[in-house]
Parts: structure tokens; C-alpha cells; sequence
């Protein structure tokens, strides 16, 4: 099974990647390919950002709130 997906590099260099279910465990083989900076590419990246941010918002939302009332506690 191959999965395709285009990520922009950020300046630290770091990437989370989470693997869907679909893929068995065991030896993967990961490559990089640079792409050409276009503005194509860049609206996708930026859409899928913004997927991502959406899906998580609800638990990094309970995450802040969890900080702060911990954060009031020690006051």
C-alpha cells in the first residue's frame, strides 16, 4: 500500500506523522521527494493545515484548559 501525502518543512526541520490503521505494522520505507515551490502546492499545504487544526481543536482546546485551571491551582 502507498500513501501519498505533500508536508512543508518547517525551519526545524521536524515532522509528527501519524500512520492510519490501514497500514500494517512492521517495516516501512519512508522517502522524501523536494517539489517545486508552487502556489498550488502551498494552498494544499495550507488547506491541510487547517484540516488538521480543525480536527485536533477540540482536544488542544481541553489541553489549554486543562494547563490553565492547573496554572490557577498553583496561585
Amino acid at each position: 500500500m502507498t500513501i501519498e501525502k505533500t508536508f512543508v518543512i518547517p525551519a526545524d526541520r521536524r515532522l509528527t506523522i501519524e500512520v492510519p490503521n490501514e497500514i500494517p505494522v512492521g517495516p516501512v520505507i519512508l522517502t522524501f521527494t523536494s517539489v517545486p515551490a508552487t502556489t498550488e502546492v502551498f494552498k494544499k499545504s495550507e488547506a491541510l493545515d487547517i484540516e488538521l487544526i480543525n480536527h485536533n481543536a477540540e482536544r488542544l482546546n481541553q489541553e489549554a484548559m486543562d494547563v490553565l485551571s492547573f496554572q490557577r491551582l498553583e496561585i
